[in-house]
C-alpha cells in the first residue's frame, strides 16, 4: 500500500507503516527527525501522487481548544488552518485519517469519528486525540494500561515543548499500521 503521512517530521507513523511492509513517505515543511522517505515541502505538492492512504497531522496551533483564550487574536490564521484541514479531508485519496487534539474542527467542520487516548495503546498518558476518518474503521485499543497521567499538559515552557506535545505515540502508530494497513 502506498501511504502518505502528511505533516509529520518525526517519522514515527511513516516508520510504523514501513515496518509493516508498506511504501510510506512522510511529508512536512520541516526536515525529518529520522532518516527515511520524506518530502520536505508543502503536502499540496504530493497530494495527487496516487496514494492509497493518508494519515494527516495538520498543525494544531490555531485549532486546539487548549489555546481558546487566544482565538480572538487569530481569526485569520484559524480560518486558514480550517481551510487546510478541509483540503486534507477532501484530498483525492480513498482512505484518510486526520488527527488533531480536541479542536474547533469538531464545531466548524464536523465531529470526529473517534477519540483515542495513548493509554489505550500501551502508554500511561492521557492526551485526547481526535480522528476524522474516511474509508477507515475506528482504531481498536491494543494495550490498555494503568498509570494514566497528563504529562504532556504539564510540560514547562521550552523551545521544544511544541514538538514534545505534538509527538505521535509509537503504540498508536503501530495500531494504525496494523489495523489500517490492510483496510
Amino acid at each position: 500500500m502506498k501511504v502518505l503521512v502528511a505533516c509529520e517530521y518525526s517519522g514515527t507513523v511513516r516508520d510504523a507503516f514501513r515496518a509493516a511492509g508498506h511504501d510510506a513517505m512522510s511529508c512536512d515543511l520541516l526536515p525529518t527527525d529520522v532518516p527515511g522517505p520524506h518530502y520536505q515541502g508543502d503536502v499540496r505538492d504530493v497530494l495527487g501522487d496516487g496514494w492509497d492512504l493518508m494519515i494527516a497531522h495538520p498543525p494544531c496551533t490555531h485549532l486546539a481548544v487548549s489555546g481558546a483564550r487566544w482565538f480572538h487574536l487569530k481569526r485569520q490564521e484559524q480560518a486558514e488552518a480550517l481551510d487546510f484541514v478541509r483540503l486534507l479531508m477532501d484530498a483525492p485519496i480513498p482512505r484518510i485519517a486526520v488527527e488533531n487534539p480536541v479542536s474547533v474542527i469538531s464545531s466548524r467542520i464536523r465531529k470526529p469519528d473517534q477519540i483515542i487516548q495513548p493509554w489505550q495503546f500501551g502508554h500511561g498518558e492521557t492526551k485526547a486525540t481526535c480522528l476524522w476518518l474516511k474509508g477507515l474503521p475506528a482504531l481498536k485499543p491494543t494495550n490498555v494500561v494503568d498509570g494514566r497521567e497528563a504529562r504532556v499538559h504539564r510540560l514547562p515552557p521550552s523551545a521544544d515543548r511544541w514538538k514534545i506535545r505534538s509527538a505521535t505515540y509509537a503504540g498508536i502508530a503501530a495500531a494504525m499500521a496494523d489495523q489500517w494497513g490492510d483496510a
